[in-house]
């Protein structure tokens, strides 16, 4: 009988030896696993952020010099948008049709955060009516993901300008209504339209379905444009940012000093942990635990290895 139960506790306490393991196993898969979708993610947006790009922006100061460098690379971008009050300062591009910059970055390779670019229908002059740009609804503030912003009231009262950059010349965006539309509404995503009436016809159609406004005396004879980016509000779901092009220029209201450089580092320090997803959270919450573990193993192992001698002592 003590032969027999002495077997059964042995083949309990390896049973609870392989579960043990197994959890430990599961729960270091799970942390590596989180960890490197976490990297991955990093990655992703890192090379999405526009402070890659800062070096080709033309200035004042360098003139078109480093906006050249970056043609030279890549010969398809011919422009820059800046957003003011937001992240979005990037190189635009135009391609063959409207699907390579969707996975192509503006130096020309291939990147999943793509490129903001216009629509391959509509000149480089945006002369045309209207001009539509197309960007990536990204997290962390990179490319069109901080469009969809513009759906709460107070962030589009407040962000009434930005730049556009072509041609060696730059101007004006004054932006004047935010749209809320389905990716198939041929509608709004009209290109080259022609003809006064008609322009004046899809301008007012364009005023009707924005959810804000902002009068500015908008006329067919303006130039607009459209910045257009996938919507988490319904499925293909589209917000647009419209605005008009113009030859006189704003200073940008928003641009940080050196102070606030500084403060934004910490507040995006500290927000990090609120922008990361569900499962990466559940992934650092568990770090601890899968470190905790193989502590608690040997400290149980030696413990059963000193009751072991006594039990076979009391036994004998």
């Amino acid at each position: 009988m003590r032969v027999a139960a002495g077997t059964a506790r042995k083949a309990i306490r390896k049973a609870n030896g392989i579960v043990d393991t197994a959890v430990l196993i599961a729960v270091l898969l799970l942390v590596v696993v989180g960890c490197y979708a976490m990297w991955d993610s990093k990655q992703v947006h890192q090379a999405a952020s526009a402070a890659n790009y800062a070096i080709y922006k033309p200035t004042a100061e360098t003139g078109g010099h480093s906006f050249e460098e970056l043609r030279a690379m890549n010969p398809e971008v011919f422009g820059w948008l800046t957003v003011y009050g937001t992240h979005i300062d990037y190189p635009v591009a135009q391609g063959p049709d409207n699907m390579k910059y969707v996975n192509t970055n503006a130096e020309g390779q291939y990147s999943l955060s793509g490129a903001i670019f216009l629509d391959s229908n509509c000149d480089q002059d945006f002369s045309g009516f209207p001009s539509i740009l197309y960007g990536h609804h990204m997290e962390k503030n990179t490319m069109f993901g901080e469009i969809g912003l513009f759906a709460e009231k107070s962030y589009f009262s407040v962000r009434k300008y930005g730049m556009l950059y072509y041609g060696g010349q730059e101007y004006g965006l004054e932006f004047f209504a935010f749209v809320h539309t389905d990716a198939y509404n041929g509608a709004v995503f009209s290109a080259k339209i022609a003809g006064k009436e008609a322009r004046q016809v899809y301008l007012d159609m364009l005023l009707r379905t924005a959810i804000y406004t902002r009068d500015i005396r908008v006329t067919a004879d303006d130039r607009i444009v459209l910045l257009s980016t996938c919507s988490s509000r319904s499925t293909n779901g589209r917000d647009i940012l419209v605005g008009r092009i113009t030859d006189t220029t704003w200073e940008d209201a928003f641009k940080p000093d050196e102070t606030d450089k500084s403060n934004n580092l910490s507040a995006d320090a500290l927000s990090l942990w609120a922008q990361a997803p569900v499962w990466a959270r559940i992934a650092l919450l568990l770090l601890p635990l899968a470190l905790l573990m193989p502590l608690s193993f040997m400290i149980r192992n030696k413990r059963r290895s000193r009751k072991n001698p006594s039990k076979e002592i009391k036994r004998r």
